[in-house]
């Protein structure tokens, strides 16, 4: 699925939350020490940020929309700028929050400290969905994807439902949680949770693959959403929809880090839909997607080539 002379319909991220990402390397962390680090690195992040960054990497197009603020705000815009692509960002009077990894030796361990974002207004909050109702043309597919920060009320998913059904788009959510549960309540197009997020939408404790694949079954069944994508980590993934119940693997790849994997897999399932794929092969895309991602360091995204030859072999039966 290389893309090429393959018209692309509009994909649209939003991302509420949104964060300038700093990760560093340090030899060993230690408690109530100096811990001197390397020169960190900084990228734009936030779910959707993420999905946005991926879809160019993987060499398609989005747009993202979210809210930016204060100096840290400048730099994460600047930062987008010099990656490319389109971006739509809503100005608020807070700061955009910063979040920062540190990795440990040769880096197979590390610690990521999550900050909570600044507190939005009512007015902010909306303005980026008026951000997103105000676009010269509707996106074909949204992606909403993150968490929420200070003062967005947890239906905020909700509201991002029924703005996609106003606009005709089809509509594609990766949260968690009591927004995740709402969302799905509106009906949504294609729900990413993983194991534990499905627990939580099916109200019991799931084990077995048969309890997978019935849970996934009841949200198509009831409406809250077309299609279902579990995530399972080295286990590929679970697709459902009224017609399939599909366990796909994930090809075995080196692992460096599985930072951005769940973000890369998102952009894979987006992009393959976009370009017209079917949901099965748009999965299994963003599949290799994702196990491209676990092979670059650090919190690098996935890397368009990797992608492509594990979606290769993917698709001849090679694991």
């Amino acid at each position: 699925m290389e893309g090429r002379g393959v018209a692309q319909k509009r994909i649209v991220t939003l991302t509420i939350n949104p964060a300038l990402d700093r990760n560093t390397r340090i030899e060993r962390v230690s408690p109530n020490d100096k811990l001197r680090c390397e020169p960190p690195q900084r990228e734009p992040g936030g779910g959707g940020i993420n999905v946005s960054r991926a879809i160019r990497r993987l060499g398609g197009q989005s747009l993202a929309v979210f809210p930016c603020g204060g100096p840290i705000g400048e730099m994460f815009k600047a930062l987008l700028a010099e990656e490319g692509g389109e971006h739509h960002p809503i100005d608020i009077e807070g700061t955009t929050r910063e979040n920062v990894t540190v990795f440990e030796g040769g880096a197979s361990q590390h610690y990521i400290f999550i900050m909570p974002g600044p507190e939005l207004k009512e007015a902010e909050w909306e303005g980026t969905l008026e951000g997103v109702r105000g676009l010269d043309r509707a996106p074909d597919y949204l992606v909403a994807s993150g968490s929420c920060p200070p003062g967005v009320p947890a239906d905020f998913y909700r509201r991002v439902a029924e703005l996609s059904h106003d606009l005709g788009s089809r509509l594609i959510v990766d949260t968690s949680d009591e927004p995740l549960r709402l969302a799905a309540e509106a009906g949504v197009y294609l729900l990413k949770p993983n194991m534990r997020e499905l627990g939580q939408l099916a109200g019991q404790e799931i084990e077995s693959e048969e309890q997978q694949i019935a849970a996934a079954k009841e949200l198509v069944g009831s409406g809250q959403a077309e299609v279902v994508v579990v995530s399972m980590g080295a286990g590929g993934a679970l697709l459902v929809t009224d017609e399939l119940g599909e366990h796909l693997r994930t090809p075995t790849v080196p692992i460096r880090s599985r930072l951005g994997a769940g973000d890369s897999m998102v952009a894979g399932i987006v992009l393959g839909l976009a370009r017209g794929e079917s949901v099965l092969e748009a999965t299994r895309f963003g599949i290799a997607a994702g196990a491209s991602a676990v092979m670059t360091p650090r919190t690098e995204l996935c890397r368009r080539e990797d992608t492509e030859r594990l979606y290769q072999r993917l698709t001849s039966g090679e694991t």
